[in-house]
């Protein structure tokens, strides 16, 4: 009798014990991201006057088309271009390469200012730069697209970074210079390292405090700077496993704590403040990069075929999509990823659930 009661306790006590260890280390599921399809628009559809009151215009540029739209899917303007175009979400402008003059506008249509410099304009948010023929000099244009400043030289620029801080640029012969927001030039250097000096793609950090690089042929390297007081030095580098001779997208996080570049199917992670590297594989070119919160979206392309990465930071990738096309974009707005394809733009809105 007694053996038997035995038996019973440390039943109990097991089914006790189970039912505490479960209710203990039991742990909440992680969340997921969701991605949700909201809306798709045709860019060649009728345009009727939308009242956007309130709403953020967002641009787009999809082969020889241009305008805005917002996030409700409201089409803002849509203008077709025969040459090029430059568009930011601040301005935009169709130009030729012979004219000596080039209007530019605000998203709604208004004529915001004439730049007098013949070249080609690049708008980043609303700083305003031009290239001037040959492609070895450009100036800075201000918001009514007079000069502003101006850098002469003789070897081609082959890479080109601007924010707040300032703007840098790469050149042919291997050599990188630096500029504060009024001109002055604050560094020129060469990373070197290679047979054949080019610079491919230059990123610069908000702040001015960091360069990124990828330089060189033979053997092509990728190249992370970071200023001390009036010195700059190598805080990172490696060999890329394959070279190209193609630019290269290379830019910095909004925070500056992670910097990513592109290479022949392959796409370079650092994290600025420990060195940590990581290499993720991707299918052809990237050609832009967007962050949404924790989530950075990676664009590639491969001739026709156009490939959407989503990657969760630091460098865990959690869904990919492809999709044929002639001309692709993507952007992104608080927690919307947007697509366009040739003629088309699609909203996808990204939860955590």
């Amino acid at each position: 009798m007694k053996h038997k009661k035995g038996v019973a306790f440390y039943v109990f006590l097991g089914i006790v014990f189970s039912i505490v260890y479960i209710i203990l280390a039991a742990e909440p599921l992680a969340k997921e991201h969701q991605f949700i399809p909201q809306w798709k628009l045709d860019v060649n559809a009728h345009i009727q006057k939308a009242d956007a009151s309130g709403e953020k215009p967002l641009y787009f540029k999809l082969g020889q088309t241009m305008g805005y739209f917002t996030e409700s899917g409201k089409l803002l303007s849509v203008e077709t271009f025969p040459f090029k175009a430059a568009i930011s979400e601040r301005y935009y402008a169709p130009y030729n390469t012979y004219g000596s003059s080039i209007d530019f506008f605000t998203p709604d249509g208004q004529k915001a200012g004439t730049i007098t410099e013949s070249g080609f304009p690049l708008f980043d948010k609303d700083r305003i730069f031009v290239f001037l023929a040959g492609g070895a000099s450009f100036v800075e244009c201000d918001s009514d697209g007079k000069r502003k400043w101006e850098y002469n030289g003789t070897v081609p620029i082959t890479a080109f970074d601007s924010s707040l801080s300032g703007c840098v640029a790469g050149f042919a012969d291997g050599t990188v210079r630096q500029f504060s927001s009024d001109g002055t030039m604050i560094q020129k250097f060469s990373p070197g390292g290679s047979d054949y000096q080019v610079i491919l793609g230059a990123a610069l950090s908000s702040d001015g405090s960091m360069i990124a690089l990828v330089a060189g042929q033979n053997r092509q390297r990728f190249v992370l700077m970071k200023k001390y007081e009036a010195q700059s030095k190598v805080v990172f580098h490696e060999y890329v496993g394959q070279s190209d001779p193609r630019q290269r997208l290379v830019e910095f996080s909004k925070d500056g704590s992670t910097v990513w570049y592109n290479y022949k199917n392959t796409l370079g992670i650092v994290d600025t403040k420990s060195g940590k590297a990581s290499h993720l594989a991707i299918c052809g070119q990237a050609i832009s990069l967007e962050e949404s919160g924790d989530l950075v979206f990676v664009l590639t392309r491969d001739e026709t075929k156009y490939t959407v990465y989503a990657i969760e930071k630091f460098d865990t990738m959690i869904a990919s999509f492809s999709f044929d096309a002639q001309s692709a974009f993507i952007r992104t707005d608080g927690e919307n990823l947007f697509v366009g394809k040739d003629s088309s733009i699609s909203r996808i809105k990204i939860t955590k659930n």
